[in-house]
């Protein structure tokens, strides 16, 4: 996993440690909102992810302090809490955006594109930002 790290890392701009915890929310957020088997399949074929999504799928997930709450009370959740929780972290929309093509492009070498399209498919909003 560390090579995915810091292939994401490098690729985006960030530090490692920011790159590890941003993949891992990011690949938690699609467990939660994607369809359950393409979704199981993709995480299961990326080396590593399961781990991430262990350690970090709980950072920022309902949080987001005042704004986070407001914006799941009127059900703006989904990829804009998503976006929330990501610049929580000290992430610019840019690295968001780069972040998030560069996950489903490492999804895609490991699960396949068929698999990562569902995923994509299932969740709405997301094939605007991948």
């Amino acid at each position: 996993m560390s090579e995915l790290v810091t292939r994401i890392a490098d690729n985006v701009g960030i530090s490692p440690e920011r790159a590890e915890t941003a993949l891992g929310m990011m690949l938690g957020f699609l467990q939660r909102e994607a369809a359950d088997g393409p979704v199981a399949r993709m995480i299961e074929a990326i080396p590593g992810a399961a781990e991430l999504v262990a350690k970090h799928n709980g950072e920022g997930a309902g949080g987001g302090g005042l704004l986070g709450g407001l914006m799941s009370a009127i059900g703006g959740g989904g990829i804009m809490g998503l976006g929330q929780q990501l610049m929580s972290q000290g992430l610019g929309m840019g690295e968001i955006s780069t972040l998030a093509k560069e996950t489903m492009a490492v999804a895609r070498e490991y699960a396949g594109a068929d698999v990562v399209d569902e995923v994509v498919a299932s969740v709405p909003g997301l094939s605007q930002f991948v």
